[in-house]
C-alpha cells in the first residue's frame, strides 16, 4: 500500500481552560443570537423574519464570514485544500441560496442558479480530479471535533429544519391556529443555529489547521 500523502500527526493537545473559554464564548454567541431574534419579535414588527429582518440577515453574515474563514484555511494556512475547497462551495452556494431574492430582483430571474452552478461544477471536478488527495485529507479530518460540529451543522440546517419546517406538521400540531408565519420563524431559527454550529466548526478548524502547523 502506497504512503498516505498526508501522515497522521497528533495535535497539540489542548488545556482544560482553553477549552471552558472557548465554551463561554460559544455560548456567548448563541445566546446573543437568541437575544436578537427575541427583539427582532418585539421590535422589528415591519420586517420580522422577513429578509431583511434580524434572523435572515445573521445567516447572510454568517455563511459570508464562514465563507471567507474557509478561504483563509484553504489559502494561508494550506491546511485541507480539497476538503475546505468542498466546504467552501457548499457553504458559498448556501450564501448565494440566502440572497435569491435580491439576485432575481435586482440581477435576473433565477441568477442565483447561475451563480450556484458556476461554484459547484468547478469544485466538484477538482476535487474529483484530486480524488486520492481529498480521500487522505478527509480521513484526517474525520476524526476531529471540528467535523463532528460540521455534520451536526449541517444535519440541522439541511435535514431537520427542512421536516421540521413542513406546513403539514403545524397544521396537525396547530390545527385551526395555524399559521405560516410561526412555521416559517421556526424554520429560519432552526437554520441559524445549524449555521452557528457550522461557524463554530470553522473556527475550530482553524485552530486545529494552526496546532497541525506547531
Amino acid at each position: 500500500m502506497p504512503p498516505s500523502p498526508l501522515p497522521p500527526k497528533l495535535p497539540t493537545p489542548i488545556g482544560f481552560g482553553a477549552t471552558c473559554l472557548r465554551a463561554m464564548l460559544y455560548i456567548l454567541l448563541i445566546t446573543g443570537l437568541m437575544q436578537g431574534i427575541y427583539y427582532e419579535a418585539l421590535y422589528l414588527q415591519d420586517v420580522r423574519f422577513s429578509e431583511y429582518g434580524f434572523t435572515e440577515l445573521a445567516q447572510i453574515v454568517f455563511l459570508c464570514i464562514i465563507s471567507a474563514l474557509l478561504l483563509y484555511i484553504r489559502h494561508v494556512l494550506k491546511a485541507l485544500p480539497t476538503v475546505t475547497l468542498l466546504m467552501f462551495a457548499f457553504v458559498f452556494s448556501s450564501l448565494v441560496r440566502e440572497l435569491d431574492y435580491f439576485f432575481d430582483t435586482y440581477v435576473f430571474d433565477g441568477a442565483w442558479q447561475v451563480i450556484v452552478t458556476l461554484v459547484i461544477l468547478p469544485s466538484l471536478f477538482m476535487v474529483i480530479r484530486k480524488r486520492h488527495a481529498f480521500l487522505a485529507e478527509f480521513e484526517r479530518y474525520a476524526n476531529s471535533f471540528s467535523f463532528g460540529l460540521f455534520a451536526s451543522g449541517f444535519l440541522v440546517t439541511y435535514v431537520f429544519s427542512r421536516f421540521f419546517g413542513r406546513s403539514e406538521l403545524w397544521i396537525a400540531i396547530l390545527n385551526e391556529n395555524y399559521a405560516r408565519t410561526f412555521k416559517d420563524i421556526v424554520e429560519e431559527v432552526t437554520e441559524l443555529l445549524g449555521y452557528s454550529l457550522i461557524l463554530i466548526a470553522v473556527i475550530e478548524l482553524i485552530m486545529l489547521a494552526r496546532r497541525w502547523r506547531a
